[in-house]
């Protein structure tokens, strides 16, 4: 028998989705900042912000290099993602679900992976999200990326350095995040319009109960969509830094928000924010949920569910009067 049952879930109810603080008015200036700094940016955009340095100084071909497109250093690029993702996404993997470090424990889902499952490549739900992830994943981010790498590289954008605009530099670190949930909400939309999601997205919602490689566990027509995010840089300048961070957060980022737990326990009582609660709803449900918190246009649109009983009733009435409509 399947690992997965149609069990919804065990004793952990997280609680009510709310807006954030970045919302209210009239504003409140040190809620915003907490917000911002604690529960926007801590700790994995800090993580992923380190890990873009270190790419960009240590693991980055030269600008010199970068400035005609080719295979040599576009493939370490793709190596260099590929081996970022299979650590973060292999590692929540392994900690929570090979080793089951916490057992349930919140976990959103009591259902766990799926095996002998004929929706998924070999009938297994790990190995079909890893070959869409890296196969098709990593290729796409990593030629979007290099080709606005080789933009900057070949002068057709400037780069702005951290020594001449600190504060520009500092303002791009959280706007990598608002202009990320920004354009998923609407890119999201339009995956949800019947022939795509028939042709593309239906892959990805395989995973209702999804997992750290579930993440950008995508069809490739998918990932053409969801990286063109790397767009905006392609008109307004910023430094390769940010760049990088830009491919980080779209590509890495969602192994933690898909990773099916709301925190996880990293020794002792102490835990971190693991997955997202908002995004693992609309794995759920379908059609509730398109974007993320920080940009609420659900909220604005009518398609927010904060994951209360009230939340549900008020997913069924809109279910009803769109059959009646």
């Amino acid at each position: 028998m399947p690992e997965t049952s149609p069990r919804q879930s065990n004793s952990y109810k997280p609680d009510a989705i709310v807006l954030p603080p970045l919302y209210a008015w009239p504003p409140r200036l040190l809620q915003v900042l907490r917000y911002l700094v604690f529960d926007l940016l801590f700790p994995w955009t800090f993580l992923l912000l380190l890990v873009a340095v270190f790419f960009w100084n240590f693991l980055s071909p030269s600008m010199e290099t970068m400035s005609e497109l080719s295979a040599g250093w576009m493939i370490a690029i793709w190596v260099r993602n590929a081996l970022i993702l299979a650590l973060v996404a292999g590692g929540l993997h392994w900690f929570l679900y090979i080793k089951r470090h916490q057992s349930d424990q919140y976990k959103f889902d009591a259902r766990w992976m799926a095996k002998e499952d004929k929706r998924f490549l070999w009938g297994d739900q790990v190995k079909d999200n890893m070959f869409w992830s890296l196969a098709s994943g990593v290729t796409i981010w990593t030629c979007y990326e290099c080709i606005t790498l080789w933009i900057y590289a070949s002068g057709r954008q400037p780069i702005l350095t951290f020594a001449e605009y600190p504060v520009y530099f500092a303002i791009c670190v959280p706007m990598v995040l608002i202009w990320s949930t920004t354009h998923f909400y609407f890119i999201h939309r339009l995956l949800h319009f019947k022939p795509i999601y028939d042709i593309a997205h239906e892959l990805h919602h395989r995973n209702v109960s999804p997992g750290p490689w579930s993440g950008i566990s995508m069809h490739p027509l998918e990932h053409l969509i969801y990286f063109t995010i790397f767009a905006l840089w392609w008109v307004v300048p910023v430094h390769p830094v940010i760049i990088i961070l830009t491919g980080l957060f779209q590509g890495v980022s969602p192994s933690i928000t898909h990773s099916g737990f709301d925190f996880m326990r990293i020794w002792g009582n102490r835990k971190i924010t693991a997955g997202d609660l908002f995004h693992q709803l609309h794995h759920r449900h379908f059609h509730v949920n398109y974007g993320n918190t920080p940009t609420p246009f659900d909220k604005v649109f009518g398609s927010w569910h904060d994951g209360t009983e009230v939340g549900k009733e008020l997913l069924k009435q809109r279910i009803r009067a769109k059959r009646a409509g």
